[in-house]
């Protein structure tokens, strides 16, 4: 006949409060031992599945119990078994990149990307080493990963739509505009907003910054294009939305500047693609030609980093009371990267690569 103790609120409190006390403190052996005994007194956990599951012999359990039951919370303290503390092996820290590289989501945790708590569980979960919370960044630094921001990824991705872009017709594009002595134009728009925005500033710890806004609803449209050989900018900013007649506007301007052929990558705005815009490019047929980009593809899309920098230069922490000062800010930001066209050229890495042209050639 087996005897169940049920344990008081308070006592589970206690344990788990232990608990998180020795996680804190990298206490290997405690948190093993509590664990183990919330497996026994609070889930009822049977004691043969706990000695398997931790490798320890049902008398060792029955002591653990025993002291806890004579002495309580009392028998949970640290203790040092002498010698170093277990380390990851090679083969370990190679397993440990994969499972890093597959995911938080293949090992069952319900978030797109870890933090350190998350891989300090995993770690102990899988290798049985519980490392400090803050080594731990250490030892991701040293197998090769870096603190970085997340970024949000359609789920309509096509791969194969991707890779046929990156590997068949943009070759194609760059044959036919070497042939011609054409340009290639990466053209899109952007929209400044007047409230402007923000970035990570220096500020006393516990003391938010604060940037004066105007609450004004207002942005300032700029249509762009940046030329893959020269790193040449083409921009002209608008007031209102942008439409297909404002982006035959702006492309007409480009037709005026020069007498080469046009070859223009966009995305699929519906005014790139729109009934008057077909019947603009069936016009200047002869000069224009238009190649799309494969959808929810904005990485593919060197001027996107051009619109990201201009934004750092133009609004990043700045007051715009009066919509003026926004388009005064952000077309001298334009005019900075129209006169620093290697700047530019850094933009192109991946086409560059894909080409097999270097940058500098590429100027």
């Amino acid at each position: 006949m087996s005897i169940r103790i049920q344990r008081s609120r308070a006592t589970v409190k206690d344990l788990h409060s232990r608990l998180q006390h020795a996680y804190r403190r990298a206490d290997v052996r405690l948190v093993r031992r509590i664990t183990v005994l919330i497996d026994l007194l609070v889930h009822h956990v049977p004691v043969a599945l706990v000695g398997e599951r931790w490798g320890r012999s049902p008398a060792c359990l029955s002591a653990w119990q025993k002291a806890f039951l004579l002495h309580g919370v009392d028998s949970l303290v640290s203790s040092h078994g002498g010698g170093r503390p277990s380390k990851l092996t090679p083969k370990q820290k190679k397993r440990l990149v994969e499972l890093i590289e597959a995911g938080p989501l293949v090992v069952g945790c319900e978030t797109a990307c870890w933090n350190s708590v998350l891989l300090r569980v995993l770690i102990w979960r899988e290798f049985g080493v519980l490392y400090n919370r803050h080594y731990v960044c250490t030892l991701l630094h040293n197998l090769g990963f870096s603190f970085q921001k997340a970024r949000f990824v359609s789920d309509h991705l096509d791969e194969a739509r991707r890779q046929q872009w990156l590997q068949e017709e943009w070759p194609t594009i760059l044959r036919t505009a070497k042939r011609r002595k054409g340009l290639i134009l990466f053209e899109d728009e952007a929209s400044f907003a007047q409230w402007g925005s923000f970035s990570y500033p220096w500020a006393k710890r516990g003391q938010q910054p604060e940037v004066k806004t105007s609450g004004k609803r207002k942005g300032y449209k700029v249509f762009g294009a940046i030329e893959y050989f020269s790193g040449r900018l083409c921009s002209q900013g608008i007031e209102g939305r942008c439409t297909s007649e404002s982006s035959q506007a702006f492309l007409t301007m480009i037709l005026a500047q020069t007498t080469a052929p046009l070859l223009r990558i966009h995305e699929g705005a519906r005014y790139h693609t729109s009934k008057a815009t077909e019947q603009f490019f069936a016009a200047h047929a002869e000069r224009l030609t238009a190649h799309p980009l494969p959808s929810y593809s904005p990485d593919y899309h060197p001027i996107e980093y051009l619109w990201k920098k201009t934004q750092q230069r133009a609004t990043h922490k700045k007051y715009f009371k009066e919509f003026i000062a926004l388009t005064v800010s952000v077309d001298k930001a334009l005019a900075y990267f129209a006169t620093h066209p290697d700047t530019v050229l850094g933009l192109f890495g991946r086409y560059c690569e894909e080409s097999g042209l270097a940058l500098k050639q590429a100027a």
